[in-house]
């Protein structure tokens, strides 16, 4: 069977329905992946994402590398058996935090002979990358072979190359250069991945545990694969910030080479939605059509999962709906009127923390089928709320990702009917 199967497009745009096959389960897409970052999902354990319907979650190779390390995770029998989840997972490179953390600093680094000109927890070249723990200050240095074989031992169902997340703001000739080194980084990690440290993990008593195969080539296809083995799959990212030029060179590249699926990177995406649109108009069209598309990083807006879908993405993550659960802003199918209680715009959410609910005996949305919405009120989770009980930040974010993967699931059922835009319609005109 393919990794990735396209079983049907909608007849009026670029949105598409899939199958995406790995030996933990299927992924029916377009797919939204909440973020477990350090082997959990915040607030909620692995019962409440089965219970929730979520196919994938992310690990953090970045945080899960400065504990508890890719070593006692390998000893342990792997992410899966570590964290007792047995459905896909999906590691990042590392390579968004070691960059995004570029510009902080830890008291404990020692600054006199490294990098002290910046004064900043990273230092690229390259060959790879050189950065502090933000945690204590310890040293450590990823390169593109490094951060695979972290996540071998992590033991993901999806990989990602190792890449330099270009900020917004990077001029051209920076851009361009960041660019040609995730190009070369890009062959490197798919080099070690196919042929130098091939990773597979085999099942024991219905439990994973690692078993390594190295040195092979060719490497291990399809039915070489033993009975019990699974397999990881490798995406390549492609860089350019907002250059156009450079967007479509990377295009070209990254799907000139043998990953299993092509993820759209940069600090643009998901963060600048403009950008993050004129960006997919330009290398969508390039992209093999026979691999998923996975925009990195996208997700504050159930909005803004309209507009990538319709351009042809497959995948998106984003921290945004746990993190603003955690804070009170619980999403919404109907937006929320200006005014109190309700933020300095109409938006598809609330703040459950506002007095206005106080005595509002409604759930969050009444079209909503969750647990928390089917047994709690608005005046109860603020009262949690406001009495910093734990129990609020669980039942607000079991909401938020129920409606995101709820969102998901109507708009697959759309675009099998080639309705898409109609469902669109229904929610960008509130």
């Amino acid at each position: 069977m393919p990794f990735f199967k396209l079983t049907h497009q909608d007849k009026h745009t670029r949105a598409r329905v899939g199958i995406i096959r790995t030996d933990h389960g299927d992924i029916e897409t377009p797919a939204f992946m909440p973020v477990g970052t350090q082997a959990s999902v915040k607030t909620l354990d692995q019962k409440d994402l089965e219970a929730l319907g979520a196919q994938i979650i992310l690990g953090n190779t970045y945080h899960l590398h400065l504990r508890p390390g890719e070593d006692t995770m390998a000893e342990l029998g792997g992410l899966h058996k570590f964290m007792n989840w047995n459905r896909p997972i999906l590691t990042d490179s590392g390579g968004f935090q070691v960059f995004s953390l570029s510009s902080l600093k830890h008291k404990n680094i020692n600054t006199q002979n490294d990098n002290k000109k910046n004064n900043r927890l990273v230092k690229i070249d390259e060959d790879g990358v050189t950065f502090h723990s933000h945690i204590d200050g310890s040293k450590h240095r990823f390169t593109p072979e490094s951060s695979i074989e972290i996540q071998h031992k992590l033991g993901a169902d999806i990989i990602m190359a190792f890449d330099e997340c270009t900020p917004d703001n990077a001029d051209y000739e920076y851009t361009k250069k960041a660019m040609e080194r995730t190009h070369q980084w890009a062959k490197r990690c798919l080099n070690y991945h196919r042929h130098s440290y091939l990773h597979y993990h085999s099942r024991e008593n219905g439990n994973p545990c690692h078993a390594l195969v190295g040195d092979l080539d060719p490497p291990l296809q399809g039915n070489d694969i033993a009975d019990g083995l699974f397999q990881q799959h490798l995406f390549g990212i492609i860089q350019g910030a907002g250059y156009r030029d450079l967007r479509e060179e990377s295009a070209r590249f990254i799907s000139s080479l043998d990953f299993d699926g092509i993820a759209i990177g940069g600090e643009s995406i998901g963060y600048n939605m403009e950008a993050t649109k004129q960006i997919l108009d330009w290398v969508i069209p390039m992209i093999p059509e026979d691999k998923p598309h996975y925009a990195m990083g996208l997700g504050l807006s159930p909005l803004d999962l309209f507009e990538v879908v319709e351009r042809g993405i497959d995948m998106f993550d984003c921290v945004a709906p746990t993190r603003l659960a955690r804070h009170g802003m619980l999403y919404t199918a109907t937006p929320s009127p200006r005014g109190e209680g309700y933020g300095v715009r109409s938006d598809h959410r609330l703040n459950i923390t506002n007095s206005v609910f106080s005595r509002d005996t409604r759930p969050i949305d009444e079209s909503c089928s969750c647990p928390t919405c089917h047994s709690y009120t608005r005046a109860y989770l603020r009262h949690l709320f406001r009495a910093n009980e734990l129990s609020a930040l669980r039942l607000a974010t079991i909401h938020n990702i129920h409606f995101f993967l709820d969102l998901m699931r109507r708009m697959r059922e759309a675009i099998k009917e080639d309705r898409f835009l109609e469902l669109k319609k229904e929610w960008s005109l509130f």
